[in-house]
């Protein structure tokens, strides 16, 4: 192969002007290598055998043969023997031009496009859980702590709606991590690895908040069906309320089928879509407002630090991080992790039982390869748009259409109500009581969730859980119905503000255990095994948690706690969160607040 040039005559008369092409006492070490003298290769049509190379040897033979060959071949800058090393395809057309590029990048698009596809695909099998979690941040509460900061600061207070928002993203995504890697829910994780009088204590605060939350949501509904019915005095729109939630459960079984869990869910976010509906016609309605006004009030204001701005914005962020989302974040997003891990054959399918005794689970790490990924994606996007849109469209219309009026800075949801129907139409107000009517029935259903994986895990009940539900979210209707009928529509909205105070308060305490079990090893650990949990999940590898630092420890198992930059920003966003509320109750306690 490396035959050197020749310098003496070629034997004969050296009269032979149509010598071998591959005489060889003519060939060079250029021939061999296809640069002087290019040789036409032949690839041949099939879909996955590799193209074989063969030379022309005659140029009579490439006359012949001109009309038979195929449109597309192949040229080599070595084909010779084990220099054989790069090909390239050319498209011998009819003005000879190559086209190889353009057919490769044709190829390149269609591999993208089947790559997405496959992607969006199974993006698709995991949306539902984030909507469920999302209608815990647009909830009635919300509703009265957006129009009376965009009442009293117009815009300026759409820094504090998007940083909530960030906050509420990165505590769920926790809560999907702690589920997805420990097979618990907060509840139940509190109840494994805490003492007993610390796991009660921590239970009988949730306890408050899931009612506090609940009132926060039969009062909205009540009022809303007033609203939308006068007719309907606000006592029965507090019992109607029990009986539209606890029939729409019925048919929420988080432990049967799929298809039926995932239309449960698509109705949840045929609820969130029509929330989303009226404030798109509200903010249709709205007139003379600057959208470069409006995007200015996402940056950081000097209403932030003012008395009552500080208030508002304890307010916003204490309506929106809702305790018991915490609990339905960490409990919700199991059922994919196991429907995958049945299909796999790694458990077996009685984990899913219907019965009342939950059977244990933990996910495998071919589960959690599978679906933390797109679970958390799910999350954010789900809380980034739909969520991140409602509250800021409530602050926006009430600050476009309240904030030049006085009364509305005091003003109710009733005051409200009307406010928006003088100000800006009729059916303005219409729509909004509608918007209020829908939020507060979605977010009862997902409270009333909530409220039973904190009752299941932390107490370990073995009631129905028609039952369940039915004592849970009588807990909490029992004050409703006795505020509404002893002061009515005054003691209505101020036990709306009241239970926008609890949950401030106890938000910090709910939280630190999640922080605490996500940032520690002894809890964090994936439970491996030789068969079937090292496959990454649908030829997909995993970095082994949010921020992408996996810990693989000898023995043991694959250990996923937080990084220490995640840590160390748990930690900020806590001591925020828990400074923010103790500034609220100093200033509800001066007479500065609601």
């Amino acid at each position: 192969m490396n035959c050197p040039s020749r310098t003496e005559e070629p034997e004969g008369t050296g009269y032979n002007q149509n010598p071998s092409s591959l005489a060889a006492d003519l060939t060079t070490r250029q021939d061999l290598n296809g640069i002087a003298n290019m040789r036409v290769l032949r690839r041949i049509a099939t879909g996955d055998i590799e193209s074989v190379v063969e030379h022309v040897p005659d140029d009579d033979v490439k006359k012949n043969e001109a009309a038979a060959m195929p449109k597309k071949a192949l040229t080599s800058d070595s084909h010779v023997g084990g220099d054989l090393s790069s090909f390239e395809a050319v498209d011998l057309n009819e003005d000879g031009r190559g086209a190889g590029g353009e057919g490769g990048s044709n190829r390149t698009s269609t591999e993208l496009f089947k790559q997405l596809r496959k992607v969006v695909l199974k993006f698709g099998k995991f949306v539902g859980p984030g909507f469920m979690i999302s209608v815990a941040y647009i909830d009635p509460g919300n509703y009265s702590t957006d129009v009376a900061a965009g009442a009293s600061f117009r815009f300026r207070l759409l820094f504090i709606v998007l940083m909530s928002n960030l906050f509420a993203i990165f505590l769920q995504s926790l809560c999907i991590k702690l589920g997805s890697v420990s097979g618990l829910n907060l509840a139940e994780a509190c109840k494994e690895f805490l003492p007993k009088w610390l796991n009660i204590m921590l239970y009988i605060m949730a306890e408050v908040a899931i009612i506090a939350t609940d009132i926060a949501e039969v009062i909205g509904t009540a009022i809303a069906i007033n609203l939308l019915i006068p007719k309907i005095p606000l006592i029965a729109g507090c019992a109607i309320s029990i009986v539209d939630v606890l029939l729409i459960l019925l048919f929420y079984h988080p432990n049967g089928s799929m298809k039926g869990l995932r239309a449960f869910e698509m109705f949840v976010v045929a609820l969130v879509l029509g929330v989303v509906i009226c404030f798109c016609i509200q903010l249709s309605l709205i007139k003379d407002t600057s959208v470069g006004e409006v995007f200015r009030g996402y940056l950081p204001s000097s209403a932030i630090v003012q008395s009552e701005g500080l208030y508002q914005a304890c307010g916003i962020l204490g309506a929106t991080v809702m305790p018991h989302s915490l609990y339905l974040g960490s409990g919700i997003v199991q059922s994919r992790l196991q429907e995958y891990d049945i299909n796999a054959g790694n458990v077996a399918a009685s984990v899913r039982s219907t019965d009342s005794e939950k059977l244990p689970y933990y996910p495998s790490l071919g589960a959690i390869n599978f679906c933390l990924k797109y679970s958390i994606a799910e999350l954010a996007i789900s809380l980034f748009t739909f969520a991140l849109f409602v509250n800021s469209a409530i602050l926006i219309v009430a600050g476009a259409s309240l904030s030049s009026d006085s009364s509305a800075t005091s003003a109710d949801l009733f005051g409200i109500y009307h406010l928006l129907s003088t100000s800006i139409a009729p059916v303005a107000g219409t729509v909004f009581a509608l918007a209020l009517l829908l939020s507060g029935v979605s977010a009862g259903i997902v409270c009333t969730i909530a409220g039973q994986m904190v009752s299941e895990g932390a107490l370990n009940w073995s009631l129905a859980p028609w039952l369940r539900r039915l004592v849970t979210r009588s807990i909490s209707i029992t004050p409703s119905i006795i505020i509404a009928g002893a002061v009515g529509r005054d003691g209505l909205s101020a036990a709306l503000n009241g239970s926008q105070v609890a949950l401030s308060v106890v938000l910090p305490f709910v939280s630190a255990p999640l922080i605490y079990f996500t940032c520690r090893n002894k809890y964090m650990t994936v439970r491996t095994s030789e068969s079937g949990d090292h496959d990454g999940g649908d030829e997909e590898t995993m970095d082994g948690n949010v921020d992408g630092v996996v810990d693989r420890p000898q023995q043991g198992g694959v250990k996923m706690r937080n990084h220490w930059v995640v840590a160390a920003l748990a930690v900020v966003i806590w001591l925020v969160i828990t400074i923010m509320n103790v500034a609220n109750l100093v200033l509800l306690g001066k007479g500065e607040g609601a």
